[in-house]
């Protein structure tokens, strides 16, 4: 790939990581599962032991699975900085930081959720897309109300 080529992959791949933040906020489930992989695998599980059962494969699973954990709730997911390192014309990796707010409505068990830390991706082209192959969330700190 030439420098240009790997230039648009990596603001591609960007868009799709932001693409994934604004339709998840937006509870627009039938573009969030659009910028998965088929066969995506997702862990948002972190280190909390509670959170175990937060993994998921297949993008209508993976859709399945945040509708369960956020639900009615309000959501603002930013991301930053984001590393990414094209390894193919096909495959790339990120790295990108992350920082969450989750708000739910009157009565749940949670009241807020407020979190920092990176989502490790990988990403796979296919067609003229590229899409999350994996995921897995890690968070350097977490507060809950």
């Amino acid at each position: 790939m030439t420098d240009i080529e790997k230039l648009v992959a990596i603001e591609a791949v960007r868009q799709t990581k932001a693409r994934y933040f604004r339709l998840m906020d937006t509870k627009d489930w039938e573009g969030f599962a659009a910028v998965f992989a088929p066969d995506a695998t997702v862990d948002y599980a972190s280190e909390n032991p509670a959170a175990s059962n937060f993994k998921a494969s297949g993008a209508a699973n993976i859709v399945a699975l945040v509708r369960q954990i956020i639900g009615e709730a309000l959501t603002i997911h930013h991301g930053h900085m984001a590393e990414v390192e094209i390894l193919t014309p096909t495959t790339a990796r990120a790295v990108v930081a992350m920082e969450d707010l989750i708000f739910w409505p009157a009565g749940a068990r949670n009241r807020t959720l407020h979190g920092w830390g990176h989502y490790h991706e990988t990403y796979e082209r296919v067609a003229d897309r590229w899409l999350i192959k994996s995921l897995k969330l890690t968070r350097l700190r977490v507060e809950n109300t």
